[in-house]
């Protein structure tokens, strides 16, 4: 009974802080305009990204196949996908939820314990943390210039300004920053223990290991050049949904592939936030991306923003439930009638 309070209280909370983060994004804009421009939008495009989104799944699918077959186990490429879908639209009930969803989902199906199939999930959230880490470096090589005036514009800038008004003297606050941070390393060594059971400290903690093991994961792993061509399919396939809708909105249809590597790695800091799908974080941080670094109007960043997220919001719902359905179909048939799926009739 508590449990399931505290659940009501995260999921109210998280609903919230979406609500506040339209509400941030949305502020002192003209929604009718907006509504205009998404009605004018030419969909055509829109229908190109969903192609590249059922491909991007498909190819996240195989990949995820070839970080279980070293568990000793194969899923055919159906299940595994139809697994994707459910937890994808699981997510939109409640952050992380998909993922606990995926893989009861795909192992019933397929008869692989949950808890080894979660190891799997966590192993893919590390690779998918290096490569966007990755691409924020080829990013900041390449554009660094774009990274900078965003940052200054959003982050330093402001902070900066905060920091001028509380301390007057920037070379006070570099001292106390300083202090600050000998502090927090000597607070760690002593209080390592006690720390562990701190539940930020220790999810911190798990994402490192997820790390270490899915590098362990990998260097076992027979199919290694397959799995790092199915990494770049992904991403590159995620780098074309983003572009092709620049075309959808007349105010963004002069920006280029290069553009929206730049809009996915600020789109994924917001697709990260503790929220339902990213709703608000992802229309903030996309929205005075477009403005502030190329200059395009706010009310025509919130277009696309909201065209973006809401129409891969939509394809996930409709994908989702079908797979949803599909695998609880396919599992009352086993149920029904397990002789023939013994036989390999069914």
């Amino acid at each position: 009974m508590k449990d399931r309070i505290k659940q009501i209280i995260k999921l109210g909370i998280f609903i919230s802080l979406s609500v506040i983060l339209l509400i941030l994004a949305f502020r002192d804009i003209d929604l009718a305009e907006v509504f205009k421009e998404l009605r004018f939008a030419k969909y055509s495009w829109v229908l190109v990204a969903f192609i590249a989104s059922v491909l991007a799944f498909i190819s996240r699918a195989r990949r995820w196949i070839l970080l279980i077959k070293p568990l000793g186990y194969k899923p055919g490429i159906r299940s595994a996908y139809h697994a994707l879908l459910t937890g994808y639209l699981f997510n939109l009930a409640a952050p992380r939820l998909g993922e606990l969803t995926r893989c009861v989902a795909l192992g019933r199906k397929e008869k692989i314990p949950v808890d080894r199939l979660f190891g799997t999930v966590i192993a893919e959230r590390a690779f998918d943390l290096v490569s966007m880490l990755i691409i924020m470096v080829i990013m900041i090589l390449a554009r660094g210039d774009l990274i900078d005036s965003f940052l200054r514009e959003n982050i330093f800038n402001p902070l900066g300004d905060k920091i001028s008004s509380v301390f007057g003297f920037s070379t006070m606050f570099i001292i106390i920053l300083i202090l600050f941070h000998a502090a927090m390393f000597l607070m760690l060594l002593v209080y390592r223990d006690r720390l562990r059971k701190i539940k930020l400290f220790a999810r911190v903690g798990d994402i490192l290991k997820g790390i270490f093991s899915g590098l362990k994961t990998f260097i076992r792993m027979k199919d290694k050049l397959e799995f790092i061509i199915h990494t770049i399919i992904i991403w590159s396939f995620y780098i074309t949904m983003t572009w092709v809708v620049f075309y959808a909105l007349p105010a963004t249809s002069h920006l280029n592939f290069g553009d929206a590597v730049f809009i996915l790695v600020i789109g994924s800091l917001g697709m990260a936030a503790p929220v339902q799908g990213g709703i608000g974080a992802f229309h903030w941080i996309v929205s005075r991306g477009l403005n502030i670094v190329y200059g395009i109007d706010l009310q025509d960043s919130l277009a696309y923003a909201t065209l973006s997220h809401e129409s891969q919001l939509i394809l996930i719902a409709i994908l989702g439930t079908i797979s949803f359905y599909l695998i609880l179909g396919s599992k009352r048939r086993r149920d029904r009638d397990p002789e023939k799926i013994a036989d390999g009739k069914e």
